[in-house]
């Protein structure tokens, strides 16, 4: 079964919030997300084109775990909470199957 990606984007157009963000991001909300997702892998990327834009992607095993994250109870935590600390940062949410891996 192919690995599966689930990719949040966020935009924090404050650059006075960047920081505070980014801190809230990696010690509180990535911690909890893998924990609750138990997702394989999980990575954190700020745009170099566009510096309000960060993503945050996250490894699952295959879809069907994927699924099984997004869809549930741990999901709908987890957005309040980002809802509740971060009312107005913009984000979306785009799942991805992985087609193919290439290595030197």
């Amino acid at each position: 079964m192919p690995a599966a990606m689930f990719v949040v984007r966020a935009t924090v157009t404050d650059a006075a919030k960047r920081e505070a963000f980014d801190r809230w991001y990696r010690d509180v909300h990535l911690p909890d997300a893998i924990k609750s997702f138990g997702v394989r892998k999980a990575w954190r990327f700020w745009s170099l084109t566009d510096p309000a834009v960060h993503q945050a992607m996250y490894q699952f095993d295959d879809v069907a775990m994927m699924e099984r994250a997004v869809g549930g109870d741990a999901m709908q935590r987890l957005i309040a909470d980002f809802s509740r600390d971060w009312l107005d940062v913009a984000r979306t949410r785009e799942s991805f199957v992985v087609t193919e891996t290439v290595s030197e």
